[in-house]
């Protein structure tokens, strides 16, 4: 899923050649965006729950120290780090793999990867953890020559700016929002901390970056409208910014001098996609140690302890007892659980408090000479005053190599969100029809792809959207009266990769 949803601040990350007067306004928005996100999805989870029968007779396990429940890929790092630290683990995944959402499929010569399909390498400290996990020797780099980004305009797509001269001859925007934009450092300050993003950019950098960057960027990274996302959790760097420094511009000159940052970002994937980062990963724990199709259905405090009641797609229950619980599930499936004797539980409700709105992604492969267009960028977007029925789509062939036959290229585009939730359930013919025809008239394509798949997340990105906040709160609440108990993943930390990556590190 986030592959185009990574699209806003991997344009950034590609135009570093842009004179620094670029780097506020709406790229300076987008800037942010490369180290707040890495994604989509990753950010979504979805697991498919059956309702298991009556259960049978209980076993019991002996002690082992640390439960991790969920093994998508903050699950798999907690449990990496868990086994880094001498801890004996038991590792539960509801679905038949591990891995959550970076699932990567190759299906008729066509490489599709389901959730993520890139990772942005911008900062020493996930770098220095990829090395240390041993993946980084298996990763491959972006397609150089895929550094055109799109947006849509007039029912044609623009090319973003590329250079100093680009920016100026550029019609993303007009020439009265260019000067807008440059208008960023008089701005003052903002009052409103609860500020949503939409108000936030178009009182910053105007109107018309807001509805030609802003919107179809937001789109992008979280399948959301800026208007229903809170600032403050959404990219509170921003904020942070602004009330420091006055000015995104001066802001983001000072932020390079970040040391953190790597001299040189890298956009990345995997020979046989994203799935082999997790795949990595889960070969590096104990095999006895993680249960798949397994489910947490109760989880009882005691004294000193934890009881884990798990549940196989048998329908036979086993109690284990652990010193530690660590529940790296998505905010949605918490309510699945049984939670018995914790303190303070009634914050349960506001931990599993979280939006997501419905996404498919649609693949589509052609033979090369069936596209008119030359392909030869990251992919587009659609800003949604164009009126269109797609979010917008990525060159996934020519992003990465051997992701579609020879002469062949693959599209993968996104549909629904927010903005036309709807459209997720059409049917697959329906659904191929609707994309075939936006394609047909953005991009010059003829004939019937060659290859078509659909994937559907019901439950896709959780939102940090005012709600975000309610959730950290209540994790921290119930982490504090329950020694012992341990909530993570993307609902709290962001579903950027990185910031899954990230989250186990105390």
């Amino acid at each position: 899923m986030q592959g185009l949803l990574l699209f806003a601040y991997e344009y950034i990350q590609s135009r570093q050649s842009l004179p620094k007067f670029l780097g506020f306004g709406i790229l300076g928005v987008c800037n942010y965006f490369q180290t707040t996100f890495d994604f989509i999805h990753e950010s979504a989870y979805f697991y498919a729950h059956s309702k298991a029968a009556k259960p049978n007779p209980v076993f019991t396990s002996e002690m082992t120290d640390t439960c991790i429940l969920g093994s998508g890929l903050t699950g798999l790092i907690h449990a990496w780090q868990a086994c880094k630290r001498g801890e004996k683990i038991n590792l539960f995944e509801a679905s038949p793999q591990t891995g959550g959402v970076l699932q990567s499929r190759r299906i008729d010569g066509y490489l599709l990867d389901y959730g993520a399909n890139t990772l942005s390498l911008r900062s020493r400290e996930v770098a220095t953890l990829l090395d240390e996990l041993g993946v980084l020797e298996h990763a491959i780099d972006a397609n150089p020559e895929a550094n055109l980004r799109f947006i849509v305009r007039g029912g044609k797509l623009i090319s973003l700016p590329h250079s100093p001269a680009s920016f100026l001859s550029s019609s993303f925007l007009s020439p009265l929002g260019k000067i807008r934009l440059l208008l960023e450092p008089l701005i003052p300050r903002g009052k409103n901390h609860a500020e949503n993003v939409a108000d936030f950019i178009s009182r910053r950098l105007g109107q018309e970056a807001l509805t030609y960057a802003g919107n179809p960027f937001l789109s992008g990274v979280y399948a959301a409208k800026p208007e229903s996302l809170s600032l403050q959790y959404a990219f509170p760097a921003l904020q942070e910014l602004e009330q420091a420094h006055g000015s995104l511009f001066k802001g983001m000159l000072k932020s390079k001098k970040n040391p953190n940052r790597l001299p040189t970002s890298r956009l990345l994937s995997f020979p046989n996609g994203m799935q082999e980062l997790t795949n990595q990963i889960t070969q590096q724990l104990p095999k006895e140690s993680t249960f798949l199709t397994t489910r947490a259905v109760r989880i009882k405090r005691l004294e000193n302890h934890w009881e884990v009641t798990t549940r196989n797609q048998s329908g036979k229950d086993e109690l284990h007892t652990f010193n530690q619980v660590i529940c790296a599930l998505p905010a949605h499936q918490l309510s699945e659980i049984e939670w018995v004797g914790l303190d303070r539980a009634e914050r349960m409700e506001d931990l599993a408090d979280s939006t997501h709105f419905p996404l498919a992604l649609v693949f589509h492969g052609y033979e090369k000479r069936n596209i008119k267009h030359p392909l030869n960028g990251f992919g587009f977007l659609v800003p949604e005053v164009e009126n269109r029925k797609i979010l917008g789509t990525l060159f996934s062939s020519t992003l990465f190599p051997d992701r579609a036959p020879q002469n062949h290229a693959l599209l993968t585009t996104f549909v629904g969100g927010e903005r036309q939730p709807d459209l997720v359930y059409l049917e697959d013919d329906d659904l191929h029809a609707l994309v075939q025809k936006e394609h047909h008239n953005l991009l010059g394509t003829h004939g019937t792809p060659a290859f078509q798949k659909i994937i559907r997340w019901p439950q896709a990105i959780p939102l940090p959207d005012h709600k975000m906040g309610k959730r950290q709160e209540a994790a921290q609440v119930l982490e504090n009266q329950n020694p012992g108990l341990r909530f993570s993943g993307s609902h709290l930390c962001g579903p950027p990769l990185p910031n899954c990556l990230l989250a186990s590190i105390v």
